[in-house]
């Protein structure tokens, strides 16, 4: 594992090369992948399980106008804030788009911060049936009618071990626990015990990995934070709580949107919200470097670089 910087030392890369750039949030990856796609003829393939969502480009830090007018970008906005994006959806579109970029001879980047999306594309993924739109729907209503304590009672009742293997308070893998049961018949965990299939694996990854020092980070955190407020951050998320999105959609739970939502309905100060919004931001960002620290020697797949300054 080299600690130097970028793995690509010239523009005669390896055929089937996939460049993966991944740190925490504020890390710098946005600005690397474009340097990259800009070297070697590259097109950018986003892995943010936030910047999938329309309607928060700036919350979620999404590449702006200029950035787009730099290099090429996909899968940004591809999922409306009133739906439920899956890991599963995502490696299938960007499965795609790396295909795709290969074809026409140009460098596929998978940027994001998501390592569970990163991994499952570099490892591969369990081997879980998509679910019947009649059984994520019978899910859905109990919990928008019931609330998330409701459907892991249902699931502790149905699947005890795979009830013990999710975080009661986790609304995606609960739902998705109780769904896969229902559909399947079979817990979770008996669908993680299988081998893992990977979606490409003719790949060559290389990756390359910012993981800077905690104190440079939360100091970029802020910053970053105030810009996103000068940009229009209030009116992302007014237009989310106009638009009636359930509290419990994905991109409800963007940081930054819950704050600034609980100061525009009154509930607390602008000033209370923007510090609740950098500390659950500084908390997410430590989270992200413990999650790759201790996940990077799982990528067998890949090459790994470890870029340690922004």
């Amino acid at each position: 594992m080299s600690k130097n910087g970028l793995m690509f030392e010239d523009k005669n890369l390896a055929e089937n090369t996939v460049a993966v750039v991944l740190g925490p949030t504020a890390s710098g990856k946005s600005d690397l992948a474009i340097e990259l796609a800009l070297k070697y003829d590259g097109i950018i393939i986003n892995a943010d399980a936030s910047q999938v969502y329309k309607g928060i480009p700036i919350i979620s830090a999404a590449p702006n106008d200029d950035d787009i007018s730099k290099a090429e970008h996909k899968l940004y906005g591809i999922f409306a804030p009133q739906e439920r994006g899956s890991v599963s959806e995502w490696l299938k579109l960007a499965t795609a788009e790396i295909r795709k970029t290969w074809q026409i001879n140009k460098l596929p980047i998978v940027v994001g911060g998501t390592g569970f999306y990163i991994e499952s594309l570099i490892n591969g993924i369990s081997p879980i049936p998509q679910t019947s739109d009649e059984v994520r729907k019978k899910v859905v209503d109990i919990l928008e009618k019931e609330g998330l304590q409701a459907v892991f009672a249902k699931l502790q009742e149905v699947d005890e071990i795979g009830a013990k293997m999710v975080n009661p308070n986790d609304t995606t893998r609960v739902r998705r626990a109780l769904e896969i049961f229902w559909d399947t018949k079979k817990s979770i965990a008996e669908w993680f015990d299988k081998p893992l299939v990977r979606p490409l694996p003719e790949a060559r990854f290389s990756v390359t990995a910012i993981l800077p020092k905690l104190k440079d980070l939360e100091e970029k955190c802020s910053v970053r934070f105030d810009q996103m407020l000068e940009r229009g951050a209030l009116q992302e998320v007014e237009n989310l709580l106009k638009a009636g999105i359930d509290e419990n959609m994905p991109v409800m739970k963007a940081i930054g949107v819950a704050e600034l939502g609980a100061y525009l309905q009154g509930k607390i100060s602008l000033d209370e919200a923007v510090n609740l919004a950098k500390l659950h931001t500084r908390q997410y960002a430590k989270r992200q470097l413990t999650w790759f620290r201790n996940r990077l020697k799982n990528l067998t797949a890949a090459r790994v670089s470890i870029i340690t300054e922004i």
